[in-house]
């Protein structure tokens, strides 16, 4: 960033957030919120005292090197604030970067920025990411090997999920092929994507709740591949067989449990949550969120026990109660 100011606004708060962390990034490098050469301002915090953009831009840091006063969340009631503190500024003193939501066209803050020499506007709007922002992306998380195939995935999976999504499932993918030198596949993409994640889950907890154990480590290790962690997973378990208790603890039986449910079942797994409830009675089931409020417990002590590999246990221990 050649500007002494930057503007960056849209309606997507996502994607104005990993916009504005890319580019501070490469205005300070990586260390340099570690040597202090970035200063947050909320813009809450600015509207109280106005003169903290000011005395940021002045600033001297311990540290050489540029600086950042970045103000967050900016809207147009900021604009008389921040308008003098970037009149004053000169070379040397710290890039400002300002991020703010969608803006009208005619908003006092996109005034200061637009046709202004040394200060720039960047309006990001709801598209999709080109493949030129996904090979980048790819470049960051250390991935140049990258088959067309799984590219056209990516570029296709990127129309269905939102940019913070993307690039978590890239760092996945980076994680993943951590010492494989082989291209990036599409069965790769598939195996990491979100939906992959959440259909994963579900195979997990309904292979515990119908008596499947043998088919539980092999899909904790996908998902395990998949960044899952092992609270989550069991925060999971908990609510998938709370919901089956209140549907076998209603009086009208499982069906009217499962319909009553909140947050609805989907239809696609009612009929088989109806099966699993009637399967296991409310009685047993009760026992099993005993075994997972104690499995919740467990991981978020001071354990040093593998948390995967508790996990894995408790839920090879539903399965056992399951099939008997």
């Amino acid at each position: 960033m050649n500007e002494a100011a930057l503007l960056i606004f849209g309606a997507d708060a996502m994607r104005v957030a990993l916009k504005r962390q890319d580019i501070i990034a490469g205005i300070i490098g990586p260390a340099g919120e570690e040597e202090m050469r970035l200063t947050r301002i909320p813009a809450a915090e600015l509207r109280k005292d106005g003169a903290l953009l000011a005395d940021a831009i002045k600033a001297q840091g311990f540290f050489p090197g540029p600086r950042v006063a970045f103000v967050e969340d900016a809207t147009d009631a900021l604009a008389k604030v921040i308008a003098p503190a970037l009149d004053n500024w000169r070379e040397g003193d710290a890039q400002v970067v300002i991020s703010a939501g969608a803006l009208r066209k005619g908003s006092a803050l996109r005034k200061l920025f637009e046709r202004k020499r040394g200060r720039r506007a960047l309006g990001l709007y709801d598209e999709p990411p080109s493949r030129s922002d996904i090979e980048a992306d790819l470049k960051r998380a250390g991935m140049d090997a990258v088959s067309a195939e799984a590219m056209t995935d990516l570029l296709a999976l990127s129309r269905t999920i939102g940019p913070g999504d993307l690039r978590q499932t890239i760092e996945k993918l980076a994680l993943y092929k951590l010492g494989d030198d082989t291209p990036l596949s599409p069965e790769d993409v598939a195996a990491l994507s979100p939906a992959s994640t959440e259909a994963a889950l579900d195979e997990v907890l309904h292979a515990s709740a119908e008596g499947r154990a043998g088919d539980i480590g092999p899909v904790l290790r996908r998902l395990s591949a998949q960044g899952v962690q092992p609270v989550g997973l069991c925060i999971g378990a908990t609510r998938h067989f709370r919901t089956l208790f209140t549907a076998a603890s209603d009086p009208g039986g499982p069906g009217q449990g499962i319909n009553r449910a909140r947050p609805p079942v989907h239809f696609k797994s009612r009929d088989r949550m109806v099966r699993q409830a009637s399967k296991w009675g409310a009685h047993r089931l009760e026992r099993a969120l005993e075994l997972l409020v104690d499995t919740d417990l467990q991981l978020r002590s001071a354990d040093k026990a593998p948390q995967m590999a508790l996990m894995e246990r408790a839920l090879i221990r539903l399965a056992m109660m399951g099939g008997r």
